[in-house]
């Protein structure tokens, strides 16, 4: 009778690693931990997202509830509730791809090299438009979907603006405007992925 328990028992664990076999095959996704560093990443995201000025947080396509959550973050005055408030925040940010946010934030914050480099370039850009008829046409012939009217009647206005002595207010929105064209915005949206665990 006991030889017949240890058969049974053998049997049992037998089946038992068979079955944490196929779990395993069924199951591919990120470990546990793995969600939970993301998401204290994501977290140390958002708490670095509450430091940026208005300006410079402006320049980041943020989703309206993470931008309401940092408004309110800076309202309130405890540190409890402060500390509330970022663990808000870092929920809302799990809908959102970190690398893609980090990006976001040099970018805005001027540390991200490409976004440094498109910045000269535009600069030059917008000084030959400005300097000469002929850029436009190359300046077309680069970047085929920009509308041309605008680019035109900004050209002429910051031209006239420059005779007169007038704040370059149209020298500016061709620079806004190039600068879309070089590097356009980095739009943070949810992934389809939504993690309710907290």
């Amino acid at each position: 009778m006991i030889a017949l328990d240890a058969n049974i028992t053998k049997e049992g664990h037998a089946n038992m690693k068979n079955t944490n076999e196929n779990l395993e095959e069924e199951y591919s996704g990120p470990s546990k931990s793995e969600l939970k560093r993301r998401a204290e990443h994501l977290q140390d995201l958002g708490k670095e997202l509450t430091t940026l000025g208005a300006e410079t947080l402006a320049k980041i396509e943020l989703p309206e509830v993470i931008l309401k959550a940092i408004e309110d973050y800076h309202r309130v005055p405890s540190f409890g509730a402060k500390r509330r408030q970022l663990q808000l925040i870092g929920k809302y940010m799990r809908a959102l791809d970190g690398d893609a946010v980090r990006q976001a934030i040099d970018r805005a914050t001027g540390n991200d090299k490409a976004a440094v480099a498109a910045l000269h370039k535009s600069e030059r850009l917008r000084d030959a438009l400005i300097a000469d008829d002929a850029a436009l046409t190359k300046f077309i012939a680069q970047f085929p979907d920009v509308n041309v009217q605008e680019v035109r009647q900004l050209i002429r206005n910051a031209r006239k603006e420059a005779e007169g002595n007038k704040p370059p207010k149209s020298a500016r929105a061709l620079y806004k405007l190039i600068y879309a064209m070089v590097l356009p915005p980095i739009v943070l949206e949810a992934t389809e992925e939504k993690n309710d665990e907290e």
